[in-house]
Order: C-alpha cells, then structure tokens, then sequence
C-alpha cells in the first residue's frame, strides 16, 4: 500500500511536471519587461511601465507596500512632481490603431498624436489633454507644469475682417502657423489650481532649478509682433518682458538655479547671412531690462559668440558661462551642382582620419569654447576653452578658481592604432585666463568636488595620481599596488577598479582594487584599507543612493554592494566608516540592481533576480529588513517549462583552470542523452544570477527559450594567451565540451555552437580545427584579419587596426610584425578543413565589422561546397533592430538547429534559399514535408 501511495505520488508529480508549456515562438509576444521606472520623492509611491514584447505599454502607479492605485494602458514614461502629488505621463495611440494608418498609407501630420496624462494622488482624478508634443516640470519644486501642445489649425471660417485679424492701419494680417521656426503653443498649468495660461509661438522654455522662476522666448502672436524673451517670477505672479526685437531669433535660454539670473543669446540678422552677429544678454531680477554683455564686436580675436555653447551659471551664481565659436567657413551658395568639386582628400599625417572628420562634421561646425563672465564686472570676459585646449570642466560647481582643460590633439594619429584616448591637460585661471599645462599624455583626469586637486588614473603608468592645486605637486597614490585589472589579458594597458569619489572637503580619495576598498589621502599617499574582501575573494563596491551626492559622507553609514568571485552570490551590506564595522543587510544567489533612493526619503528602490525570477521591482528602507514587492511582471511563467543554472569547472587544455555555466531544462534527467549547444564571447561566468527574459533577441540564442525545449546550454569563460586568440578559445572552449560529455548526459553527436561577433569570429576559428559540432551559427565573423586589420567600424569612421594590436582581437602587433599570427588566426587559410555546416547572419549596414567579412566567409565555402547559409537583413546594423527582423532570425537559426541537432524537418528556406524575387514576399519558414 506505502509503495502504491509513493508510486502515485511520483507519477502524479512527473504528470504535473510534464503538463507544463515548451516555450515556442509565439509565446515571447506575451513576456513582460519593466520600463521607465521611478519612485516619488517621498518614498510613498512607484511607477512603472509595462511592456508586453512590442505591443502597448500599460503604467502602473503602486504605493510603496505595493498596492495599486492606478493603471492606465499606452500610458509610459511616468514623473513625479517634487511634492509627490501628481504622476504626469504621455498617452499614447493604440499600436495597432497606428499600423493600421500606416498600412492605409496615412501622412505623419494625420497620424494620432499623444496625450498628455495628469494624475492627482490626493483626489485620485485623472486629466487628460490631448494634442501634447512634449511637457516639462520643475526639477526642485512643484505646483507647475508645462506643456507644448502640437499644430492647433487655424479657423477657416474666421473672416479677414474679425477685427482680432486686422493691423492699426486697416489691413489685413498674415496668418501665422505654428512650426519649428515660429514656435509651438505652450501652455503654463497651476496643478493646485488649474488655472492654465496659454503662451502663443514659444521656441524655447525654462524652469528654475530651485527658484519659483520660469522664462520662454516668443515670435510674437502674429507676424508683426515682435519676438521678446519674458521673465515670470510664479510666487509672485509678476510677468516682465525683458528683451523684444523684430525678428529676433534666440538660443540657449537659461535661468540660474534659483531663477533670479537669466542669460540668453540673441541674433537679431534677418538675413541669411552665413556669419551670425550672435550677442549675449543677461537679465537679473529687480533690473529694468536685460542687457547685452557680449557680441562679436568685444569677443576675442577669431571667436564669435555661439549659439550652439550652454548657458550656465556657477553655483554661486557670480560667474556666466556661455560658449565661443570660430567663424564658420564660408560657402559659395551661387555654385550650381554641376559646378561643385566633391572629392575626399586623405592625408597621411592629418590627426583624425577622414571617415571619422565625416561622421564628426555636423559637431565641428557647431563646437563651442567655454567661456565666462565675472557678473560683477561684466567687461571682463575669461576664455576657458581654446582651439589648443578645447575641452574645458569647471570645478566646484563652477565657483572653483581655475578650470581644467584638456586637448588629445597630439596624439589623434595614434590613437588610429593604439585605441587609447590621451590627452594633455592644463588648468585656467577663471579671473585671469593664464592657462598652465599639467599632464602630458594621460588618459584621464577630473577634478575634485571641492576643487583641491586634479586626479585621475593613468593606464600606461597603471596608476592613480593626484595634483594638488594650491603647491602644484604630483603624487604617485597607487605606485607599486595592485589598483589595475588582474585578469587583463589583451596587449593593452590594463584598466583600473574604478573610484567611489572623495569624503567631504577633499579629505579621502576612495579607491578599489579587485575586491576591496581603500582610502587615500591625496596629499601623502597614505592609504587605509577599509573592507577585507580579497581573504574571501569578495568584491566591496560603494553604492551612490543620491543622484546629487558630491562626496562620501564618512558621518554616517555607507551602503556597500557585495559580489563573491567564487560563488557568484551578491547582496548588500551597511558599513560604518569610522569602526569600519559591516552589518550584513540582504544576500543570496541572486543580482541586485543598484537601488534609486528617493529624493526626500529614504525609501529604495531595486530589483532582485536569478535564472529562474524575473527582476521584478522592490521597495524597502535602508535595512532591507521590510522589501515589498512592487510588481509581478510574468506570472506565466511558472506555466512553462524553464531552466535551471549552474556553475562547472574544468581544466582547458594548457592547464588552466575555467568556469563556465550550465544550462539544463527544469525537468532535466540526468539519463538521458540532451543536445548541446555551446555559446560563449570572453568570460560570461559572472552572470550566473542574471534573468533571461524570453525575447526575440538581436544576435544570441535565448537561453529560458531553448532549455525549455530540451537544449544543454554551455557558456565557457575563455582565458586569452596574447596573439594567439584563436587558440585560446579552442583550448577553453573544447575541453569545457569535452568534460561535460564525459558526464554522460550530453549527445556527443548532437553537439551545435553560437556566437555573434567577437563570438562569431572565435566560432569560425573553431569549426576550421575541430568537427565536434554539428553545427554551427557565426553572426557577423571575422575570417580573414589581415583584410579586416584594414577595416573601417563604420558607426565610428574608426579605422580596426587599434583591435589587433591593442584590444579584443589580441593579436599584440601589425600584419609585418607579426605576419605569421594574423595567418594562423584567420581562419580563411583553413576553410578546407570545415566539416560542420554553418549559419552566417551579417548585414549589410554593420557599423562594427565590415559585412564583406561574411561575404569572405561565405563565398569561401560555396566554393568549396560546404553547407552554409548567409542571412542578410537590408539596412541593419551589427545586428537586427527591427522587431520582424528579430523574429525572423530567432525562427530560422531555432529551425537551423532543430534541424540538424534534433531532427527535425528542413524548413524550405534551408531547403531552396529564398530568391531574390521571392524577398519579403514569401519567408519559406515551412517545413519540408517528409
């Protein structure tokens, strides 16, 4: 009787078990993510979006225990006012209300626009206004909102005559249209009261900072209005024009942050003159009217003021900055096109090389040099930035003496090759403009919150330094320790752990090794370690809750992240950094997100996940002893069949010892022979906890996605020897395989690999040397480095040749120094030898490879007959974007792999191609009939 009762019980379990969905392709239309999320800055309140795969986006408002207030479906892109009383957000069509209109091939003028949502958390009254191009809300203070409403049509039947449309002199007015150049009605809404305030053709708007101020700048309300910059302190309800001219066009208004100081930039030409007589004005509150400070007449020699630079005040609110241009180069507009010479002239010695100074034409014709004015003498203009130096930071919030500026021009031609970004840096006095240079050839520098001191770490000395200001000396922190990346295996300069920042007053730079924080002090060196991870192979990292934080406050307990090495486990600990006490807070077997503390509470927000739990949003305070759990994104998928992870050592086959990851089906059986498929880039191992959200993704299998369909998935960490990259991966990569069908439960014979670029190319190494897989899919593969050494990254206009002998692809040296690498890593000189049938998806707007590279490899293999099939998506980049696009690749490599590692039928497209006359018309996704 116990052994019938045990029996049922099993057999019932297994019913159970085996009654749950395989996930299919279809179903990734239903799987939830979580978008746009924010807490109030009270604490009291979350909202988010959700997104159901690429249909409609649905907000959710909930408390912070997780209770719902309010949902409303194609609501996204919620935000709080700054007293936590209204949740503004933008409303959207109906998906497929839009596809419908572009099917019926609709104009984009006809086409639905949005609506602008208003939710009163006191009342629980929701207002909707229609029509909304965009809004905008004070960032430090509440009780208003503004919002551009789109095109309002004039009324037809409004008669010439109305008198509201006739001139003093009796004539009849142009109708003037809202657009770009005229401006967009903008509405000003009391949220307590209501009340609303239409401004007609604004083109510009800014709310204060801190200060209950707002300015707009206006065309005039018909076309012989002037155009006028208007000041409106709201407390007072006082509205003060300070600028009018005919015609007047501005640029980059900006108050200061508390709304008394407003600057802006006026161009008053009407012409179409291409040398624009730009002029800077000023307004303070309590003047008459804004005043002119700079124009081209008083700007220095060869610079103009640009209309391109920020307006920003200093902290302060003693110093002006705005920016200077050079005259832009004149064109001849009386050329004809067939008059006009278009060829590109490539130099050799030209420090940017001519595909980059393309794609970086529309920057340099508007590049702006910081500059500022002493509002206190406002005849004293300071320039900052320079044609020598063009890069200018302020310091401590711009109230900082000097300023430091920064130039890679030196060394742009080399950074061709060596992929590093270096620079020269000088610092500026802000009262005198006396520029001193500082730093010659580092990579990296900033300034301390307090302005005390330059630092920075510098790859080629593998060091942190600082330079302190007010005696100018040089200090060597880190020289001699271990702050720099201990796994860099690239013929690089190795990176650095990263900073926290500095205590208060400049006191402590914090600093991370490997596992550990430290503290310097900048003047001396001395260092204090603070945490003990390296004993335990446990990483301290610092966790930024504020936004606005400047500087470590050592007064009061520290959040530090915590992630073991070994065991991938995270989590969250308290840390005194006085007694240097940690108090365990949260951790398990999961990832955390570093959580968002709202602004006026001490409420966090976060995300939990694992291989199995999705990253649903939580709530708690900072002891993470009371979490509520905010949303439930995928409640379906305890329906399907999913997976389970696992971490799996090995020795690859020059004696090092690996980890990788493991990927089994939730009802695995440790007897039975699975399929395998093998996807890998560098070292992906860490990612043990991280979610995997069924999705049609762009380059990589899905690993919830093929698990659940009866797939092993194996993801080895690859270790690199320098110049031999291709080895690398097949000593890694081929005993992690090796070991795990040792185990017994992995289909020696059914055995498929995946990779995308990085992957791709390791992938196309592989099947030249080995012919345990069945089969194999390279997304967008390198097959020959000696023609992709010459390449362009189109996205970039970079040219390749900083990736061999520099970076990821590790080659350590030119093709004539090293010819012998380049060769024995291409696998183009070993096509020959490949036995297993491949899958290349390259397309043919890559910015990052070079297409042709999987035509090489392609065409290499039609010629020699071996199976293979390119997919080329028109138009996309590195990989596909467009959701039909993602689709579409998801359905043929999941049929390019069932057909070949489990059996299943040829679908047609494998079968008989799809011809060029048959493109977007017919798919051939079907099967082959047996």
């Amino acid at each position: 009787m116990k052994t019938f009762l045990l029996t049922s019980l099993l057999l019932s379990s297994f019913c159970l078990n085996a009654q749950k969905k395989v996930l299919d392709h279809a179903d990734l239309e239903i799987w939830n993510t979580i978008e746009n999320e924010g807490i109030s800055p009270d604490g009291s309140y979350v909202v988010y979006g959700l997104q159901q795969g690429e249909k409609d986006q649905t907000l959710k408002l909930k408390t912070s225990n997780g209770n719902s207030v309010f949902e409303y479906a194609r609501g996204e892109k919620g935000n709080f006012s700054y007293d936590s009383k209204f949740v503004a957000f933008t409303i959207k069509a109906w998906t497929d209300s839009i596809t419908a209109l572009k099917q019926r091939k609709t104009k984009k003028d006809k086409m639905p626009k949005d609506t602008l949502g208003i939710y009163d958390l006191n009342s629980n009254r929701l207002t909707k206004i229609p029509h909304v191009k965009s809004y905008t809300m004070p960032e430090k203070w509440s009780g208003y909102l503004a919002y551009y409403l789109e095109d309002i049509k004039t009324d037809k039947e409004k008669k010439a005559t109305d008198t509201s449309n006739v001139t003093k002199s009796g004539a009849s007015k142009k109708l003037k249209k809202v657009s770009k150049e005229n401006g967009y009605h903008l509405v000003l809404l009391n949220l307590m009261t209501q009340v609303e305030d239409t401004l007609k053709f604004v083109t510009s708007h800014s709310f204060a900072e801190k200060g209950k101020y707002f300015a707009y700048t206006t065309t005039g309300e018909d076309t012989e209005d002037l155009s006028r910059v208007v000041f409106i302190n709201l407390d007072k309800n006082l509205t003060k024009t300070v600028y009018e001219a005919k015609k007047a066009k501005f640029h980059q208004l900006s108050l200061s942050e508390s709304g008394k100081n407003l600057g802006f930039i006026v161009d008053t030409d009407t012409t179409k003159v291409q040398l624009r007589a730009n002029e800077l004005y000023y307004f303070k509150e309590g003047n008459s009217q804004a005043e002119k400070i700079i124009s081209t007449a008083n700007a220095p020699k060869n610079y103009l003021v640009s209309s391109y630079g920020d307006i920003e005040f200093s902290k302060d609110e003693s110093k002006l900055f705005f920016g200077l241009a050079q005259p832009p180069i004149i064109k001849d507009t009386l050329l004809t096109d067939d008059q006009i010479v278009n060829v590109e002239v490539w130099t050799y010695d030209e420090p940017r090389l001519y595909t980059v100074q393309e794609l970086e034409v529309k920057n340099d014709t508007i590049k702006s040099y910081k500059a500022l004015i002493d509002l206190k003498n406002k005849n004293k203009l300071v320039q900052l930035g320079t044609t020598k130096f063009p890069n200018a930071e302020l310091g401590n919030e711009g109230n900082a003496a000097f300023a430091l500026v920064a130039t890679s021009a030196p060394y742009d031609l080399e950074s061709q090759w060596t992929g590093n970004s270096a620079k020269d840096f000088a610092i500026v006095d802000t009262k005198t403009g006396e520029t001193t240079q500082i730093l010659n050839k580092f990579t990296s520098a900033g300034i301390s919150p307090n302005a005390k001191y330059i630092y920075g770490y510098n790859p080629m000395d593998t060091l942190w330094f600082t330079y302190t200001l007010s005696n100018k000396k040089y200090t060597e922190l880190t020289k001699g320790l271990a702050f720099s990346d201990e796994l860099n295996d690239s013929p690089d300069y190795p990176s650095s752990y990263g900073s926290a920042g500095f205590t208060k007053d400049d006191q402590w730079l914090i600093l991370y090794d490997r596992y550990d924080i430290f503290k310097f002090n900048p003047e001396t060196a001395e260092r204090i370690k603070l945490t003990n991870g390296r004993a335990t192979k446990t990483r301290y990292r610092y966790v930024k809750t504020d936004r606005e934080e400047r500087f470590l406050d050592e007064s009061v307990d520290w959040l530090l992240s915590t992630f073991s090495e070994q065991s991938k486990d995270a989590g969250f600990v308290s840390f005194n950094p006085k007694s240097k006490k940690i108090t365990p807070l949260i951790s398990g077997s999961y990832r955390y997100s570093n959580p968002t503390k709202a602004r006026l509470s001490g409420e966090l927000l976060f995300t939990q996940e694992s291989f199995k739990e999705f990253p649903d949003l939580r709530v708690s305070n900072s002891t993470f002893k009371n979490i509520s759990l905010i949303s439930k994104a995928n409640p379906q998928q305890s329906e399907y069949n999913w997976g389970t992870i696992e971490l799996v050592n090995w020795t690859s086959l020059d004696g090092i010892e690996l980890t990788g990851l493991l990927v089994k089906p939730e009802n695995f059986d440790p007897n039975k022979k699975y399929p395998m498929l093998v996807n890998f880039y560098e070292r992906s191992s860490d990612g043990l906890n991280s979610h995997r959200t069924p999705i049609a993704g762009r380059s990589s299998i899905n690993y919830s996605f093929y698990t659940s369909r009866g797939y092993v998935i194996f993801v080895p960490d690859i270790e690199y020897r320098v110049g031999y990259p291709g080895e690398s991966a097949f000593n890694c990569v081929i005993s992690g395989v090796t070991s795990l069908i040792e185990k017994g439960f992995i289909d020696k014979d059914n055995i498929g690999v995946q990779g995308h670029s990085w992957g791709g190319y390791q992938i196309a190494y592989l099947v030249t040397k080995t012919d345990i897989f069945k089969a194999a899919e390279a997304g967008a593969p390198v097959p020959n480095m000696i023609s992709a050494y010459g390449g362009i990254r189109w996205w970039t206009g970079l040219s390749r040749q900083f990736q061999y002998e520099h970076t990821q692809s590790r080659i350590g040296g030119t093709p004539w120094e090293y010819p012998q690498r380049y060769v024995e890593n291409s696998p183009i000189f070993n096509m020959d030898k490949i036995n297993t049938p491949l899958l290349i998806m390259h397309n043919d707007a890559d910015g990052h490879v070079p297409w042709y590279q999987g035509i090489e490899f392609f065409v290499n293999l039609r010629r020699l007959g071996k199976p293979s099939w390119f997919l080329n998506y028109n138009g996309e980049p590195h990989w596909p974007l467009k959701l039909q696009n993602r689709k579409d690749f998801n359905i043929r490599m999941a049929q390019f792999f069932d057909y070949y590692l489990k059996g299943t039928s040829m679908p047609v497209w494998m079968d008989r191609g799809v011809p060029a006359a048959e493109k977007g018309i017919n798919q051939g996704l079907e099967l082959l009939q047996e």
